[in-house]
């Protein structure tokens, strides 16, 4: 179970449990400032419930600073430097938002703290505005007891909050992968059997039947690719588009040239790495429920872009204009979306459009440059026989 389904109300980004989470935090932080100081700071000469009282209204004062301090840190600081290793201008970054954070606390004690005490008390706290013009540098240092507290209790939870989530998306993605290689031990047969089944038939098909010898060799390409490669964390993006070619090559054959298609595939990838498998589902979704569902004229389009290491994919695909019982966006989808929340956390983004007579996925992904590898083992790789 995710952190945010097993603890929404720590972990879950829903407004409802946001709002719930940071009004709780500062309350707290609130009240238990206020009885700290009606402890420490006052003098004797007042009844206590209303030096609490008091103390209860400059926190609430305080809270300007602390607020600006504690988001700061959070939202600001941690993810834009800290996080991505930026520790001068972390260090940087703090010591400018404490600066900040001490200004904003002397003026609060310059200007409405005496306005409270004058209030409740009945006391003249001028002084307060003298030694905030006077003593800058110990009215600064004031101005941050607190302040460095809030921001260090902020700072932590924050940490704390992105690090558990981090090694629980770990956890789920090392389950994942371990229950789909289960399913493809389930299903796999043996690769020496399976290749030289695949060759003999090529052999006795390639003079008496040379459609069926190009779709033994295209269904040969593919499961070499499935079995001997698809069991890294990365594969060439090369290979995989040209996986994709040949199983939409075999759906051509199987269309008896009756699909229309536009491919237009990078000739250069660049050493990108791609997870394995990873399109392939959005292609047999755009055969499955769509094409094969078009008596007249069924068509594909196929776009794939590269900028640096961003990946675009453009897929279209007409359907039929009647309902089906089945929804376009099938399990396939569905497994992408999940994939891709695993494996490209902020690094991906998906949208479906669904209309009356054309199915449309946009794909954006960032890659990953790939350090070169050796040449594939080639040992059961079907043979052309002149």
């Amino acid at each position: 179970m995710q952190p945010t389904q097993q603890y929404p109300f720590i972990f879950s980004d829903e407004p409802r449990y946001r709002i719930r989470r940071h009004l709780a935090f500062w309350t707290f932080w609130w009240l238990a400032q206020g009885v700290l100081y009606s402890v420490v700071a006052k003098p004797d000469r007042f009844a206590y419930p209303l030096v609490l009282f008091d103390s209860i209204v400059e926190s609430f004062a305080y809270m300007l600073a602390h607020i600006f301090l504690a988001y700061s840190l959070m939202y600001f600081v941690i993810p834009r430097y800290l996080l991505k290793q930026k520790y001068l201008l972390t260090i940087i970054s703090v010591v400018v938002c404490f600066m900040i954070t001490a200004f904003l606390s002397t003026l609060l004690s310059a200007t409405i703290i005496p306005e409270i005490e004058k209030w409740i008390l009945d006391v003249d706290n001028t002084w307060l505005r003298e030694r905030a013009k006077n003593y800058i540098f110990l009215s600064l240092m004031a101005g941050l007891r607190g302040a460095i507290t809030i921001g260090g209790i902020a700072a932590s939870i924050k940490l704390m909050k992105h690090w558990y989530v981090k090694e629980q998306r770990n956890l789920q993605l090392q389950k994942e992968n371990a229950e789909a290689q289960l399913q493809l031990l389930k299903a796999q047969v043996h690769p020496h059997f399976l290749f030289n089944t695949l060759n003999n038939i090529y052999s006795h098909t390639q003079n008496t039947a040379p459609v069926a010898s190009q779709l033994v060799m295209g269904l040969s390409d593919m499961l070499r690719f499935m079995l001997y490669e698809c069991n890294q964390p990365l594969v060439p993006l090369s290979k995989e588009l040209k996986m994709i070619q040949d199983y939409i090559l075999l759906e051509q054959i199987r269309y008896d040239d009756q699909l229309d298609v536009h491919i237009d595939l990078p000739s250069d990838t660049a050493g990108l790495g791609i997870a394995p498998l990873l399109l392939l589902p959005l292609v047999e979704n755009c055969f499955k429920h769509g094409t094969s569902n078009m008596i007249d004229q069924p068509w594909l389009s196929m776009q794939v872009t590269l900028e640096q290491n961003s990946m675009h994919v453009k897929l279209m695909n007409g359907k039929t204009n009647e309902k089906s019982k089945t929804s376009h966006t099938g399990i396939g989808i569905l497994n992408v979306r999940k994939r891709l929340s695993l494996l490209y956390p902020g690094k991906h983004e998906m949208t479906i459009t669904d209309e009356e007579d054309v199915f449309i996925v946009n794909l954006w992904l960032q890659l990953e440059v790939m350090a070169p590898v050796k040449k594939e083992n080639s040992a059961f790789k079907l043979t052309y026989h002149e």
